[in-house]
């Protein structure tokens, strides 16, 4: 970690999904998911919290770069869904970037996971009509 503490890549998520919590703790917790959306990371869990989520140690390469840190995501039922929290908190290994580097890494990590938890988010809302109750 650098000086204050804070790690380089620091990304925090909230995405409400409107659906079952059981499915979407199904869904976020398969590690072929996992797989699909940090394919070169490792992800070792050091904490299993079941259907409330899991945290990781994490270590491997996203973006060109060595990263070394923790991940977690929880879900948290909300009204008739459930809000996926997630968290990033990763580290360089073996190089120094610049604020601008480190910055713009910040937004393309924040960028990717979108994508992927809008894709999710899409595919469990797929099955119930606008404003109907779940």
């Amino acid at each position: 970690m650098p000086p204050s503490g804070v790690p380089i890549l620091n990304v925090a998520d909230d995405t409400f999904i409107v659906g079952d919590p059981r499915v979407v703790a199904r869904l976020v917790n398969d590690p072929i998911r996992h797989q699909l959306w940090w394919p070169q990371l490792s992800l070792n869990v050091s904490r299993d919290r079941g259907r409330v989520g899991v945290e990781w140690t994490v270590n491997g390469v996203w973006a060109g770069q060595s990263w070394v840190g923790s991940m977690e995501m929880w879900l948290e039922p909300v009204l008739d869904g459930v809000v996926l929290h997630h968290y990033v908190r990763l580290d360089p290994v073996g190089r120094s970037l610049t604020d601008k580097q480190v910055a713009a890494l910040n937004v393309t990590y924040a960028t990717d996971w979108k994508r992927h938890v809008f894709a999710l988010k899409d595919a469990v809302e797929s099955t119930r009509s606008v404003g109907a109750e779940s």
